[in-house]
């Protein structure tokens, strides 16, 4: 900041006495009150000494301070401290997107080194290329360790080397995802039974399998599972895949007594308010963000199954969305006395039918997407690798690689890309004849009586 110089002394009459002086006296005390004048103008408008690169910010300053005494007669330039800039770093680059060709792995298979290696040499034969490890399993366990206070008491040492483990997984191209459950947890809510589905006499509320749940309305487990999702990202995951994002769908639900924080919500609100934390949690992380939701829910509008999840909200509020569309899942008329109408086509016995079960319904979700993609959420199904022997004989058939590839060549015959094969057991043998059919199909080409299944 420019200095203001002191005020010129004027000599007094007796002073100015001497011969020839008083002119040159005159002069300069005029010079003086000019150059006075100058530096009183350039410090109120800021010309002259700004810096240049901050100078709007400190003609501000300027223009209010009281300026300091100089100690010459010649005006001074303050040096002036520089207007500290902050740095934010922007979020580390996401992996690039992956057209998902995956297999789910439970957690205690990833510690199988034997498993493991299994399935890190399928995905090296150029069909499969995802693994889905388990990071919080249904159970409420986070399968590794972590230095995250509020997640110590739920983390177990199931996959030891986890890290490593992702590690060796991405050096092999592989894409990795984390799924993480999400309100199924029947360890933390009894931990923390404020934070719990509680039933009308405050007793930890209990789904048909005797599993008790987080409140889908409480913000603190949202923050809890925001801790589990942010420690999975640390390890190296490329995705956080959230199941169980959903309120219950089966027990005595009309027991249920929801927080005092549900008071004009809708369940559907709700989980989409969940679903934007989570994403605003990670902001920083290079994670994507994908949701598990129920097959069924492109056969009506809007939460027709009253769990919370809404299609369309949905797409908006993740970067996938990955319908369990299991053939064995949707109603046979054992059950209901009819069967299953799907996209206007009534099955009986859906389980026997994977191709058409899954395209029809494939094609109510192609239906459901925005004209215009923008930002919506890419489809990326999960399909039936298992048998469903609990639906009685004459209403289930055992898949083999057969019944699991007609799923997936269903999957791209609907204008799909994505697909996650899904069974409890992950058999290696199962996937490996999978991953053989789809080679075999696509070196048939045009001689297949259906189109080849794109692995590009």
């Amino acid at each position: 900041m420019a200095a203001k110089p002191d005020k010129k002394r004027v000599l007094s009459s007796n002073e100015q006495r001497g011969r020839g002086r008083a002119p040159l006296v005159s002069v300069l005390v005029a010079l003086s009150l000019v150059a006075s004048c100058a530096i009183l103008i350039s410090v109120r408008y800021g010309w002259g000494f700004g810096d240049a690169e901050n100078g709007n910010a400190n003609q501000e300053q300027q223009s209010t301070a009281s300026p300091p005494e100089a100690t010459d007669e010649t005006p001074q330039r303050q040096e002036e401290t520089p207007t500290p800039t902050i740095s934010i770093e922007p979020p580390p680059p996401k992996t690039p997107a992956v057209t998902v060709r995956g297999i789910y792995v439970g957690a205690r298979f990833a510690d199988d080194e034997e498993r493991i290696s299994d399935y890190i040499e399928l995905c090296g034969e150029d069909v499969i290329n995802s693994l889905i490890i388990d990071v919080k399993e249904d159970g409420g366990q986070i399968t590794f360790l972590n230095n995250n206070e509020s997640l110590s008491a739920t983390s177990y040492n199931i996959i030891p080397n986890i890290e490593q483990l992702v590690s060796r997984m991405k050096e092999e191209g592989i894409y990795t995802i984390a799924r993480l459950v999400c309100f199924k947890d029947p360890i933390w809510s009894r931990l923390n039974p404020e934070h719990a589905l509680v039933d009308s006499n405050g007793n930890i509320w209990e789904d048909g399998g005797r599993s008790a749940w987080l409140d889908p309305y409480d913000t603190a487990a949202w923050e809890y599972l925001a801790e589990a999702a942010i420690e999975a990202a640390r390890v190296g995951f490329d995705e956080i895949q959230l199941d169980y994002v959903r309120f219950p769908s089966d027990g005595r639900i009309d027991q249920i007594v929801y927080s005092s924080a549900s008071s004009g919500k809708t369940k559907a609100e709700v989980i989409c308010e969940f679903l934007e934390y989570m994403r605003e949690a990670l902001a920083d992380t290079p994670i994507w963000l994908s949701a598990d939701v129920f097959g069924i829910i492109s056969v009506g509008r809007g939460d027709f199954e009253n769990i919370g999840q809404d299609l369309e909200l949905l797409l908006q509020n993740a970067d996938y969305v990955c319908p369990m569309i299991y053939p064995s899942h949707f109603a046979n008329k054992m059950e209901n006395g009819v069967g299953q109408i799907i996209n206007g086509i009534l099955f009986e016995i859906p389980d026997l039918e994977p191709y058409e079960v899954v395209y029809n319904i494939l094609r109510l979700y192609k239906n459901r997407l925005p004209e215009e993609d923008g930002d919506a959420a890419i489809i990326r199904p999960y399909l039936q690798a298992f048998t469903a022997p609990w639906l009685g004989s004459g209403y289930f058939q055992t898949y083999t690689a057969q019944e699991v590839y007609e799923q997936i060549r269903a999957v791209y015959d609907a204008g799909f890309d994505e697909w996650i094969l899904w069974n409890p057991f992950g058999d290696p043998n199962l996937y490996r004849n999978v991953s053989s059919l789809i080679s075999s199909e696509n070196s048939a080409g045009s001689s297949s009586e259906t189109p080849a299944v794109n692995t590009a």
